[in-house]
């Protein structure tokens, strides 16, 4: 079956959906830049303190609270583990190269 086989009504109904689809996309996107830019924050301010880029603790107590808002939410709370732990190596990532980068000593970056 192809687009054109189905019913005007359908196609109508698919279109409107995929629309608040992109839209859901696109807001998480922008929201995830903006986790991103206070996490770059945290990074750099943990290298000019010497702090380790992970911190296991806090890692496990956004996991959980991660899986207790899924849970509120009616999202599969595993999904959403597994979405935080992506996001929170992503984060380590970072902090280790702005440990290593030649800002770790100094200031904000400039952008």
């Amino acid at each position: 079956m192809t687009m054109s086989d189905i019913d005007d009504a359908v196609r109508a109904e698919l279109n409107s959906l995929r629309e608040s689809i992109d839209n859901i996309d696109a807001a998480v996107v922008h929201m995830l830049a903006e986790r991103f830019k206070c996490t770059q924050q945290v990074g750099h301010l943990k290298a000019r303190h010497n702090l380790p880029p992970a911190d296991p603790a806090r890692e496990a107590r956004q996991i959980e609270r991660l899986r207790q808002l899924a849970e509120s939410a009616k999202l599969d709370p595993a999904f959403a583990e597994k979405l935080l732990n992506f996001i929170i190596a992503e984060v380590i990532r970072h902090h280790e190269r702005i440990a290593d980068g030649p800002l770790a000593s100094g200031g904000a970056p400039k952008e």
